[in-house]
């Protein structure tokens, strides 16, 4: 590669990385705040696989607006449907080709042109497994309704675990190999790939309302009828805002099994380089914040989000942060 080509692509790099690091900012407060604790070098590549992330998610979301019983007529809608699938079997394409070394297309979308360069970049720069990205795109499929692989409900915690082992366990694994461990990879991969999962049922509890609205619920059926707890009664509580007294017992049971999730992948911090350890314990002390918020909220899903105030996110990284400084460099 000639100076000139070789500057123009640590350019457009740099560009790239800084359209990742801004998504991650204005989407991913919890975990901008953490990587916060990162140093400099790893957090471009945390914005990158971020930034993907969204850019994904961001084309499931606009697929939910679409009305499966709206009025029109059924090929119209077959075809916006399957737009949406499209567009992401066309984002994997690019990624794939990309990572065989073929440039992206010019006309794709200036920011998925960034987003996708940058992420290809940090793949090849910390030798990440391809096959974390395709798990995911997989689970993204699923979130797509009118495909064949679209799933709205789950009957048990093992299926909904299925889909999390793409949509938040391969995230995971993702950043493994950005983070850095102090053993072999493989060890700390279970560990990773539990906190995902911790993460995401901690978003599916959160988001009941969200999800209703976009005719899903992310919760294990058979667990909430264990309470008493069916889809007309959360479509009930959606609508009245209030929390139904076996709701509210569902709810306290599915976090208690979320906080195991999080003891199980607590172990798995003290796997990683001891630079990033402040960064994971912070993303995961605040997450796990948010099933506080519900029970200090009572239960109070249908009428509010809950969020971990900004004043205790601001201490959880400043105690994790003077830790760090206490310990030193290691």
């Amino acid at each position: 590669m000639t100076g000139t080509g070789a500057a123009r692509t640590s350019a457009e790099l740099a560009v790239a990385y800084r359209e990742c690091r801004q998504i991650a900012a204005a989407h991913g407060r919890t975990y901008f705040l953490a990587t916060r604790l990162l140093t400099a070098e790893r957090r471009p590549a945390v914005h990158a696989l971020y930034a993907f992330a969204r850019t994904v998610d961001d084309i499931v979301d606009h697929a939910d607006v679409i009305d499966l019983d709206d009025t029109l007529d059924p090929v119209t809608l077959a075809y916006r449907v399957r737009d949406c699938a499209e567009l992401l079997d066309r984002i994997e394409k690019q990624l794939r080709s990309r990572l065989e070394g073929n440039p992206l297309p010019e006309r794709i979308g200036e920011r998925r042109h960034r987003v996708l360069l940058a992420v290809a970049d940090t793949i090849e720069r910390y030798d990440i497994a391809y096959q974390h990205f395709w798990t995911f795109m997989d689970a993204m499929r699923m979130d797509i309704a009118g495909t064949a692989h679209y799933r709205d409900r789950y009957a048990t915690m093992d299926e909904l675990r299925r889909y999390m082992r793409g949509s938040a366990a391969a995230i995971g694994l993702q950043l493994l190999p950005i983070l850095g461990t102090v053993v072999p990879v493989a060890e700390a991969q279970p560990a990773a790939a539990a906190l995902g999962e911790a993460f995401q049922l901690t978003n599916f509890l959160r988001d009941v309302a969200e999800d209703l609205d976009r005719g899903r619920v992310y919760l294990p059926a058979d667990e909430l009828a264990a309470f008493g707890v069916d889809h007309d009664l959360l479509v009930h509580c959606r609508r009245t805002g209030h929390t139904d007294q076996r709701v509210r017992r569902a709810l306290a049971h599915l976090i208690a099994i979320n906080r195991d999730i999080y003891r199980a992948a607590d172990p798995g911090i003290d796997l990683l380089a001891p630079r990033v350890r402040p960064a994971i314990r912070t993303a995961s002390t605040l997450y796990a914040g948010i099933l506080d918020e519900i029970e200090h909220g009572d239960y109070a899903i249908f009428r509010r989000r809950a969020v971990v105030p900004r004043r205790r996110r601001l201490c959880v990284a400043a105690v994790e942060f003077g830790a760090a400084a206490l310990r030193g460099p290691r």
